[in-house]
C-alpha cells in the first residue's frame, strides 16, 4: 500500500470514532471526500441528536399508507395480499386484476429507473463479429445454418416440425392502462382482454405523474362513449370480445379464410356471461394473445355492437375504439416477435394484420408491405414454398392452411408491387408448390361438413386464374422498378406484350370467374362479392398500366419508321382499354354501393375503385360519382377512403372548368370522345371492351345483386 493510502485509511478510521478526531485528519477526510458543510449535517453534536429525539416523540404516529387494491377499495374491504404473491386473495379468487393506483406511480418510477439503467447500458461500445450469423434474433451454429439451407423438412431443435405446437422467447408487452400486467404467450384470455380494452392514453396536456392523470380507469373511459365504461366489467369484456370475434366471421372469414372457426371459438376459451370457461378432457393448445387481438381489432371494424355504435357517434362515424384496438394489436404482435420468428401462427397474423390498418400508403400509419413482407418471410423461413415440405405436414387443417396463405401472400405482394410501384419479393421459379385439389372420398371421410370436390373446383378456378393474372402483374412490377424505365421509358415490345397477355387472360378466364351477364337469384354475400372483385381486379390492371405509360412514357429504339404508328397504336388500345375498365369498375362500384357491400368490405375493391376513380375524373366523366359514394361508404372501416374520395371530387369539378393535362398519353385521348360512350348507373358491359379494337360495340346488361344482411 502506498503512503498516501496509508494516511488516507489511517484517517478515515480515526475519523469514525467519536472524540478522538484530531484537527489534521478531520481536514484530511473534508478535503479526500466531501464538502465540510455535508459533513457537519451527518456528524451532528450529541446535543442536536438528543432535541431531534424529543422532537419526534412530540409528532403524531405516521398515516399508514393505504396499499389496497382497486377492487377491495372500491368494496370497501380489507386487501389480504399474502407475502410473495402478485395478487390479493380477493383477486385471485374471482380472476380479477390487481391493480392499484399507487402502485401503478411506483411502478412508473421503477420503471423509468430500469429504462435510465438499460439506457446507460446500451452506450456501452460492443464487439461486432463478422464471423457469426444472427437469424430472428437467435444466434445459429453451422449446423443450423446448413439444416435450413438443404433440409426439405425443417425442424427445430427438439426435432418438432415448426408447425407443430412449439416454444420460442418472447419479450412481454405492457397494456396501454396503468398498472396493466404484461402479456406474454402464456397469459390467460382475460388478461389479455384487460390489457387490449383498456383506457385511452392520456391527451397530452397530462402527464402520468399529474393529479388527473391517476384519475381511475372507469373516468378515463369518457373518451371513448358512455358506454364505454362497462368495459370495467370483466364479463362485459368478454361478453364483448364474443361479439366481436362472431363478426370476423361472419364478414372477414368469408374473404380471407385464414382460421378454422370452431378451432378458434374452442381454443379461446371464453365464455359469456362472465362463467367459467368449460374445461374439457382434451387440453387445446391456447391460441397465440397477437392472434385474439388481430381477430378482435377486425371485429371492431365492422361490428355495430352498442358501445362502437356510441363511439362512432360521438367521433365524427369513425370508431376510436377500432383505432386503439389496431394499433394495439402491432404492438403486441412486435413485442411477441411475430415479424421475426417462423411459425404457422406469425404467419397467419401477419398477413391478417396488413389489410387491417390503413391502406393509404402516403400515411405515416398506411400501406408500406411491412407485414405482407414479415408473412412471406416466415413462409419461406417455413420452406413452405417447397412441395416436399408442404407434403410432409400430416395435419390436413394446418396444410391447408399454410397452401391459402401461401397464395394469398404470393398474389398479394405481385399486385401491390403493381400498384405501389415496388419490387415484388417473390419470382416466378421461387415455388414449386401446386393448388390443390380435392380427394372426393377422403375429402368425405374426414369431415363431411367441408365444401364438395365440386365447390372445391370452382375455388380452383379463382385461384388459378388470379394466379395467372399475378405472374403478369410480376413482370409489369418488375420492368417499372427498374432506374431505367423510370429515365429512358417503357419499350413499346413490352407495351404490346402486355396488352396481349392481359387480352389472353380476359378471354380465357374472365367470363368464369367475373360478374356473369345475368347472375343468379340464388347468389350469396360471399359469391356476389367474390366475383366482383375478380371482374374489378381484371380490369384495374388496364388501368394501372395506363397510369405507368402516361408516366413514363413508351420509347421505341428500332430505326424502322413505321414504330411511331407502332407506339401511338399501342397507346391508343390502352386509353381504350383502360377507359372501359374504369367505366366498368364505376358501375360495379355503384351495385356494391347500393346494397351496402362496400360497408362491408375487408380492403379488396378499394385500389380498384381509386384508381377508375382518378381516371374518371381526370376525363370529366359524371360516372366517377360511383367510385364517391363508394369510396364514402367505405370509410365506415377505413377512414382514409373519404378523404381520398374528396381528392376524386376536386380532381372532377376541376377537369370539368379546365381539361386536365395527361402527359405521355395525351396523344392518345381525342377530346371529342373523352364524354361519349356514357354509362348509366346501374349498368355495365360484359367485360370484353368497346375500344376501336374490337369488332362490334358489346351488349350492355343490368346487374343487380342480392341484398344480403350480413
Amino acid at each position: 500500500m502506498q503512503n498516501g493510502d496509508h494516511n488516507r485509511t489511517d484517517s478515515a478510521h480515526s475519523f469514525s470514532q467519536p472524540g478522538t478526531c484530531s484537527n489534521q485528519s478531520f481536514s484530511l477526510f473534508v478535503h479526500t471526500h466531501q464538502p465540510p458543510i455535508i459533513v457537519g449535517l451527518i456528524l451532528p453534536t450529541q446535543l442536536v441528536q438528543n432535541q431531534i429525539h424529543e422532537l419526534a416523540k412530540t409528532l403524531p404516529p405516521p398515516r399508514k399508507q393505504n396499499t389496497a387494491c382497486d377492487a377491495c377499495r372500491s368494496r370497501k374491504v380489507k386487501c389480504n395480499r399474502l407475502p410473495g404473491q402478485d395478487k390479493c386473495q380477493h383477486c385471485l379468487s374471482k380472476n380479477y386484476p390487481c391493480t392499484s393506483v399507487l402502485l401503478v406511480f411506483m411502478h412508473y418510477v421503477q420503471q423509468a429507473t430500469s429504462e435510465k439503467k438499460r439506457s446507460a447500458a446500451t452506450r456501452r461500445p460492443r464487439g461486432i463479429s463478422t464471423s457469426s450469423r444472427l437469424f430472428d434474433g437467435h444466434r445459429l451454429s453451422p449446423s443450423n445454418l446448413n439444416r435450413l439451407r438443404n433440409s426439405h423438412s425443417p425442424v427445430s431443435e427438439n426435432g418438432t416440425p415448426p408447425w407443430s405446437k412449439s416454444s420460442f422467447s418472447s419479450a412481454p408487452w405492457n397494456g396501454r392502462s396503468s398498472g396493466s400486467p404484461s402479456v406474454s404467450l402464456q397469459s390467460t384470455t382475460p388478461s389479455l382482454l384487460f390489457n387490449l380494452f383498456a383506457p385511452p392514453e392520456p391527451g397530452p396536456s397530462e402527464s402520468m405523474f399529474a393529479f388527473g392523470a391517476l384519475k381511475s380507469r372507469s373516468s378515463a373511459y369518457s373518451a371513448w362513449g358512455e358506454v364505454a365504461i362497462k368495459l370495467e366489467d370483466e364479463a362485459y369484456r368478454a361478453e364483448f370480445a364474443l361479439d366481436l370475434v362472431e363478426v370476423y366471421f361472419q364478414i372477414v372469414h368469408t374473404r380471407l379464410p385464414l382460421l378454422n372457426p370452431l378451432q378458434f371459438r374452442a381454443r379461446l376459451n371464453l365464455q359469456a356471461g362472465g362463467t367459467r370457461p368449460i374445461i374439457s378432457n382434451k387440453q387445446e393448445e391456447p391460441l397465440h394473445p397477437a392472434l385474439i387481438a388481430t381477430v378482435l381489432a377486425w371485429g371492431a371494424k365492422f361490428s355495430e355492437h352498442p358501445l362502437l355504435v356510441a363511439d362512432r357517434q360521438r367521433n365524427g362515424g369513425q370508431s376510436s375504439v377500432a383505432k386503439a384496438l389496431i394499433e394495439r394489436t402491432r404492438e403486441l404482435a412486435e413485442s411477441l416477435k411475430v415479424h421475426r420468428i417462423p411459425h404457422v401462427q406469425h404467419v397467419v397474423i401477419a398477413l391478417l394484420i396488413e389489410p387491417l390498418q390503413c391502406q393509404n400508403p402516403a400515411a405515416e400509419n398506411g400501406f408500406h408491405g411491412f407485414w405482407l413482407n414479415c408473412g412471406i418471410r416466415n413462409l419461406l423461413g417455413l420452406q413452405i414454398n417447397h412441395k416436399s415440405v408442404m407434403a410432409d405436414i400430416k395435419d390436413p387443417e394446418t396444410r391447408g392452411t399454410m397452401i391459402f396463405a401461401w397464395w394469398m401472400a404470393c398474389l398479394a405482394d405481385a399486385f401491390s408491387a403493381f400498384y405501389y410501384r415496388r419490387k415484388p419479393m417473390l419470382d416466378d421459379d421461387d415455388y414449386d408448390i401446386d393448388f390443390y385439389t380435392a380427394d372426393p372420398g377422403l375429402q368425405e371421410a374426414i369431415d363431411p361438413g367441408k365444401p364438395s370436390p365440386r365447390e372445391q373446383l370452382e375455388f380452383l378456378g379463382y385461384y388459378s386464374a388470379a394466379h395467372a393474372l399475378a405472374r403478369i402483374s410480376r413482370q409489369i412490377a418488375r420492368l417499372l422498378w427498374r432506374p431505367t424505365t423510370d429515365l429512358e421509358g417503357i419499350p413499346v415490345e413490352a407495351a404490346v406484350q402486355y396488352s396481349a397477355e392481359l387480352s389472353k387472360w380476359r378471354d380465357a378466364h374472365l367470363s368464369k370467374v367475373g360478374v356473369p351477364p345475368n347472375l343468379a337469384a340464388n347468389w350469396d354475400f360471399v359469391s356476389a362479392v367474390s366475383a366482383c372483385a375478380s371482374d374489378a381486379q381484371y380490369h384495374v390492371m388496364w388501368i394501372a398500366l395506363f397510369n405507368a405509360m402516361d408516366e413514363y412514357g413508351v420509347r421505341d429504339d428500332s430505326i424502322v419508321p413505321s414504330g411511331m404508328n407502332q407506339v401511338e397504336t399501342v397507346k391508343r388500345k390502352v386509353f381504350d382499354e383502360a377507359l372501359n375498365a374504369s367505366l366498368r369498375v364505376s358501375a360495379l362500384a355503384g351495385v356494391l354501393t347500393s346494397n351496402g357491400y362496400l360497408k362491408l368490405d375487408p380492403a379488396v375493391m378499394h385500389v380498384s375503385i381509386i384508381q377508375a376513380g382518378f381516371l374518371l375524373a381526370r376525363l370529366a366523366r359524371p360516372e366517377v360519382q360511383n367510385c364517391i359514394e363508394g369510396l364514402e361508404q367505405y370509410s365506415y372501416a377505413y377512414e382514409e377512403t373519404k378523404e381520398t374520395s374528396q381528392q376524386i371530387r376536386r380532381e372532377y369539378e376541376q377537369a370539368l372548368i379546365k381539361p386536365h393535362l395527361f402527359h405521355e398519353m395525351s396523344s392518345a385521348i381525342p377530346r371529342p370522345a373523352a364524354h361519349s360512350d356514357s354509362m348509366s348507373v346501374d349498368s355495365i358491359t360484359n367485360g370484353h371492351g368497346n375500344g376501336v379494337h374490337h369488332a362490334h360495340q358489346e351488349s350492355m346488361v343490368n346487374v343487380s345483386l342480392p341484398f344480403v344482411v350480413v
